[in-house]
């Protein structure tokens, strides 16, 4: 008989090829068992040596493909073997690189890939072996096959070698290949891989080295490098600084998302929004993600107070010292603490007493929309007598910019208002006098006129159509078509200030005498000093607490006017040319000369881009999110309806309300694909509105019962494991009467998936309730499953109520006592019951689950007696499968899982 070499010596030899493949595949078995002898060992590594010279690329491809498991093998027995992988296999799988043969030098890629993920090759070989190969094959006179194949890996050892080989060995040689003007397929596997160098080497390197190919590479003659640019740009803008992010990389993503390639525009529309996300501040989104995994209730006061200042840009932080010294505030105290309400926001708080504060009728000047509509949405709770002053300082105003501050707080093109309170602009200039005294004193109080405001209005309204009718001619281009939309709304934003300004002027002055607001004539306030804003809050407000919020929280409230609407789609997270472009991929001549599919990719990163612009800047994405869930095709809300409940973790509960939850209804109403995406994350979602507007679901909750498909059982699957976690957010009332009909409903459902989780929803809800104070609902819920399923005359309700006694026993929903008393005696007489598959069960609930608690066994007393008697019975049953149940042991051997599923295929 042949020993392990001798066979392998005669089948090596042998001249045909199968045998020889044979011997490839078999030389890992062939060391195992000559394992224990170090020189057989060595000697099958010189066989392998030398099978790597033969002729038939199958061989050599059978060989490369094995020796991963060899070198494996070679690492455990290092001992034995050492430096058997560096001396006898290193060599021959760099050689292969290099190889005439196609599949033997894949095989050899794949194969080196491999060892340097599982590190089995040394550090010291990588730099001696390795890298020197791949730059000679990289060589301006190599094979172009070769060539791209080895740069190909080149970039992706980068990452498994680390920063210091990739930055000394690789980049150098990688710069040159981004310049390569022969070969545009390595420049394009240079393109594709451009991101995975970056993040290696880091921002400096990429600063210094890489920008520059990169900017090459983006401007390529072949359309295919530029579109390999276009979907690693994410990757490369992570690895530079946030000024040549701005500056530099969004005016060349500019460029390629108005490339001449239809393949280029649509790779650049993909990453756009990665690539705004890229673009995320702490400062500007609002989110702080610490390792300690820190709350923001954990910040420092320092760090709210940072946040407050770089949240809201344009306004000015509150101080008590921003009041002049010469207006008299008496029996007053005003305290500026920190307040977290979703994100940081800083809140004025007065106290209880009343601040009077005579003002000059010439300081009372426009708010900014923020505090505006702060001050308006109160307005219902003012009473006549009150006065509270609302000091808010725009921040970093002078004596210097105090002249353009007047002219930009009537430039509606900037600003927006608060509207009229009718909504037909025909019936509102009819019925000026049916105005509400609340409404005019709210708008005319804040709108005093300025000297020479009309004329800048009418100046705007001349230059804002000038500028629509030069951009008319290219109403084709999206672009232009997205300014020309903004440009037209500012106009009839103006066209609207106008006539309040007219009506301001006529009825400033009465006012001012009704509302008690008269001169102060010894008030000499310096330019400096006259920051302080006075609003209409000096006239009626009552003694509670009043707020200021940031503008995102002012702008979720729930009655959004269609000036607001109208505000400019500008902010200054991201270059603004850049969210223009992201606005604009739901324009539907988009759908048409760039890529059908543009709106899903929009729709997939927007939460990212929500994120980075911050609550503050939602008013820039609402109409974009509108338009998508209301898009044409189901996927597009589909992907919506998967995140929806992300993006209401970034806006906060108040836009939540506002603007996410009226959508959220609509999905509630869509297709089985598009509703399945909100069931899914129902109680992320649930969790974060209020008490009162998330009791308006439980009356939705039934609808996930009716499935476009019967057959969709997963549908009422995921809705039971979904109610399992909504227990927690409804009170023992609200599960009683509107969760506890769906549960039992699915506890008869037909599929047994949706009945085994539905088992473990009705045990959690028997928990709850029992823990309810009174336990009234806890008690009606386990009678009502014993007639309903406990007395049921089919079969498989009977059993489902074991499998629910089974349930509540396992996971300690009811004290052992009162299981005893409700729920073990009507479990008990189903041992008689006429269908042997609810004994089966049955015996298994007592056997192994029952009579293994220790609390049953140590506080049952009598019932434990009754227990047993029922098992012996069941012992002595007439089926097989039932004694066998109720005879073993839960702990012998394997017997217990085959218990399991027994009871599965009973079942």
């Amino acid at each position: 008989m042949l020993t392990p070499l001798g066979r392998l010596d005669k089948y090596a030899a042998s001249e045909n090829v199968f045998n020889r493949q044979m011997v490839a595949r078999s030389l890992l078995d062939t060391l195992r068992e000559v394992c224990d002898d170090e020189r057989d060992c060595i000697a099958v590594l010189e066989r392998i040596s030398r099978l790597a010279d033969d002729s038939e690329p199958t061989v050599r491809a059978e060989l490369m493909e094995q020796v991963p498991h060899i070198a494996l093998f070679c690492q455990e027995n290092r001992p034995s073997i050492p430096y058997a992988f560096s001396k006898y296999l290193l060599p021959i799988v760099v050689r292969y690189l290099a190889d005439q043969n196609n599949q033997v030098r894949k095989t050899s890629q794949a194969a080196l890939l491999a060892l340097l993920e599982q590190e089995l090759i040394e550090r010291f070989d990588v730099e001696t072996k390795v890298c020197p190969v791949l730059i000679e094959l990289t060589a301006p006179d190599s094979n172009d096959d070769v060539k791209t194949e080895a740069v190909a890996i080149m970039c992706r050892m980068a990452p498994m070698v680390g920063k210091d080989i990739t930055e000394r060995l690789i980049l150098p040689r990688f710069c040159e290949m981004c310049c390569d003007c022969r070969m545009f397929h390595v420049r394009k596997v240079c393109a594709a891989n451009f991101g995975d160098i970056c993040s290696v080497v880091g921002q400096q390197a990429t600063e210094e080295m890489l920008l520059p190919r990169f900017f090459q590479l983006c401007s390529d003659n072949v359309w295919g490098v530029r579109k390999a640019c276009a979907e690693c740009f994410m990757a490369v803008s992570c690895a530079t600084c946030q000024e040549i992010r701005r500056t530099k990389l969004s005016a060349l993503f500019i460029n390629l998302i108005s490339d001449p390639s239809r393949w280029v525009r649509q790779a650049a529309f993909q990453s756009l929004g990665p690539f705004i996300s890229t673009f995320a501040n702490p400062s500007s989104s609002g989110q702080y993600f610490k390792e300690e995994s820190k709350s923001s209730e954990d910040r420092p006061v320092e760090d709210q107070n940072r946040i407050c200042n770089q949240d809201v840009p344009g306004e000015g932080q509150m101080r008590s010292e921003a009041v002049p010294s010469d207006l008299s505030v008496s029996n007053s105290s005003v305290k500026l603490e920190n307040m977290l309400e979703d994100d940081a926001v800083e809140a004025f708080r007065s106290s209880s007493d009343e601040i009077s504060i005579p003002v000059d009728s010439s300081l009372l000047c426009t708010l900014s929309s923020e505090f505006h509509q702060e001050a308006t949405s109160h307005e219902n709770d003012k009473t006549p007598g009150n006065y509270q002053s609302a000091l808010q300082p725009e921040f970093g105003t002078s004596s210097q910019d105090s002249a353009p501050l007047d002219q930009e707080l009537y430039n509606s093109f900037h600003f927006w208002r608060t509207p009229l309170p009718e909504i037909d602009l025909d019936i509102e200039l009819q019925e000026d006098s049916g105005k509400s005294p609340s409404s005019e004193r709210a708008e005319e109080a804040l709108e005093v006129p300025v000297s020479g405001s009309p004329n800048i209005t009418m100046a705007t309204r001349k230059e804002l159509e000038e500028m629509i009718e030069n951009l008319e001619p290219h109403i084709d281009d999206p672009d232009v078509k997205a300014q020309v939309e903004v440009l037209s709304a500012a106009l009839r934003a103006s066209s609207l200030d106008a006539h309040e300004e007219v009506i301001g002027i006529d009825q400033t002055q009465e006012l001012q005498e009704e509302q008690g607001i008269k001169e102060l004539p010894n008030c000499n306030i310096s330019q400096e000093e006259s920051v302080p804003l006075i609003s209409e809050s000096v006239e009626n407000v009552d003694a509670t607490p009043h707020y200021v919020h940031s503008s995102a929280d002012v702008s979720s409230s729930s009655d959004f006017s269609p000036d607001q609407e109208r505000r400019p789609k500008v902010q200054d997270i991201v270059p603004q040319a850049l969210l223009d472009q992201y606005l604009s991929m739901t324009d539907p001549s988009r759908a048409q000369t760039v890529d059908t599919e543009i709106a899903k990719h929009c729709a997939y990163s927007l939460p990212g881009v929500a994120l980075t612009l911050g609550r503050q800047n939602w008013h820039c994405l609402r109409e974009t999110y509108e338009t998508l869930a209301s898009d044409m095709q189901w996927k597009v809300r589909r992907t919506l309806a998967f995140s929806i409940h992300e993006l209401a973790v970034i806006l906060g509960d108040q836009l939540t309300a506002a603007d996410l939850v009226p959508i959220f209804n609509g999905f509630l109403k869509d297709l089985d694909e598009v509703r399945i995406g909100v069931l899914k994350h129902l109680h992320d979602f649930l969790k974060l509105l209020h008490i009162d507007k998330r009791r308006e679901y439980l009356y939705q909750l039934q609808e996930f019962l009716v499935t476009d498909n019967s057959r969709n059982w997963r549908f009422r699957a995921e809705l039971a494991e979904q109610l399992i976690l909504l227990l927690e957010l409804y009170s023992p009332r609200d599960v009683y009467d509107y969760l506890r009909p769906i549960a039992l409903n699915l506890c008869a459902d037909k599929v047994s998936s949706v009945r085994w989780i539905s088992y473990k929803l009705v045990s959690e809800m028997v928990k709850k309730l029992h823990m309810a104070t009174p336990p009234n609902f806890g008690v009606d819920l386990i009678h009502e499953l014993v007639e309903n399923f406990g007395r049921c005359p089919k079969w498989s309700g009977r059993q489902a109520f074991v499998f629910v006694c089974q349930t509540v026993i396992e996971d300690d929903c009811l004290p052992m006592d009162q299981f005893a008393v409700h729920l073990m005696p009507h479990l008990l007489t189903l041992a008689n019951d006429r269908v042997p598959n609810v004994r089966v069960l049955l015996a298994k609930t007592l056997r192994q689950t029952l009579l293994e608690k220790e609390c049953f066994l140590t506080s049952a007393g009598c019932h434990q007696e009754a227990v047993e008697q029922t098992v012996m019975a069941l012992q002595m049953d007439r089926d097989s499968d039932v004694k066998y149940f109720a005879s073993i042991h839960p702990a012998s051997t394997k017997l217990s899982e085959d218990a399991m599923s027994t009871a599965s295929s009973t079942y």
